[in-house]
């Protein structure tokens, strides 16, 4: 009785997370399925996800994109977008974590407390000061609002970070210290190697939240030739397009393999940077 009681839990529970799992897949799986269907079958057969034909057209109607650029170019653009915004995301919370976890300074204290009230603070409440800021600055119609301030050190990035630092022994700097190396020195020779999982973690929702980005995009850029992927799918709903669901279905499935490609490759970074554990053993 034991035993069957056991089994009985134990199926239970996988047939519970399977259903969650298969609610959760769905919308993937019918934005897949409805780009290889013909246009006039998408809603009208809405809740079969098997094509009565592929229709892999979608795609080629999809990728010649608009106004003389293809997706390739919203591709490009997205990727510049993301990398470079990764980049300094990344190195510039890494080095401002650093500080706060390791390096003493006068108002330490309330700088790290004016960092953390802005994780409370709406996004809502800055677009209007930064684009008058960007607009002052010449810099609409580019790429620079959208990258430069990745520079300047993200938030989240650098609590996550700092308390993975905080985890590093301290003993390790004061060794560094002895061998003569500098704060930078020690930064890069002794810690950075051990906070490895939590700026992978970071560089993965950097890159998650910025190639996923529309409003920003939206803001600072007209022309058609600077639009990310985010941007250029809205445009499969403007005037002469807006029958056109097969290739915008079609482009939203292949704006969804860099992402899938990003998460199976570094999914376990995830779990390690933000479990607290600099050190091991």
């Amino acid at each position: 009785m034991a035993i069957s009681r056991k089994r009985w839990k134990s199926l239970s529970y996988h047939l519970l997370v399977g259903g969650l799992a298969l609610c959760m897949i769905y919308p993937i799986l019918w934005l897949v399925a409805s780009s290889l269907k013909p246009n006039d079958e998408i809603f009208s057969t809405a809740y079969s996800l098997i094509p009565s034909r592929l229709e892999w057209n979608n795609y080629e109607t999809g990728w010649e994109g608009f106004a003389g650029n293809s997706f390739g170019t919203f591709f490009k653009n997205s990727f510049i977008i993301v990398i470079l915004s990764t980049i300094g995301a990344v190195c510039s919370s890494g080095l401002v974590a650093y500080a706060f976890a390791r390096i003493p300074f006068f108002g330490k204290g309330l700088w790290f407390g004016c960092m953390m009230l802005t994780l409370m603070l709406p996004r809502d409440v800055t677009i209007i000061p930064q684009y008058i800021m960007f607009s002052e600055f010449g810099w609409l119609q580019s790429f620079k609002p959208l990258i430069v301030p990745q520079f300047l050190g993200i938030p989240f990035f650098i609590f996550l970070i700092m308390q993975f630092i905080r985890t590093v022994p301290v003993d390790l700097d004061e060794a560094a210290k002895i061998d003569g190396c500098s704060k930078y020195g020690i930064f890069f020779k002794i810690i950075l190697p051990l906070i490895v999982p939590a700026l992978m973690t970071s560089a993965i929702f950097s890159f998650y939240w910025t190639w996923e980005d529309f409003l920003h995009p939206l803001l600072y850029l007209n022309k058609p030739d600077l639009y990310p992927v985010s941007l250029a799918l809205k445009l499969f709903l403007d005037g002469e397009s807006l029958n056109n669901w097969g290739g915008m279905f079609a482009m939203s499935t292949l704006s969804l393999v860099p992402v899938f490609i990003i998460f199976f490759v570094f999914q376990k970074y995830i779990v390690e940077g933000i479990s607290t554990s600099g050190l091991k053993g």
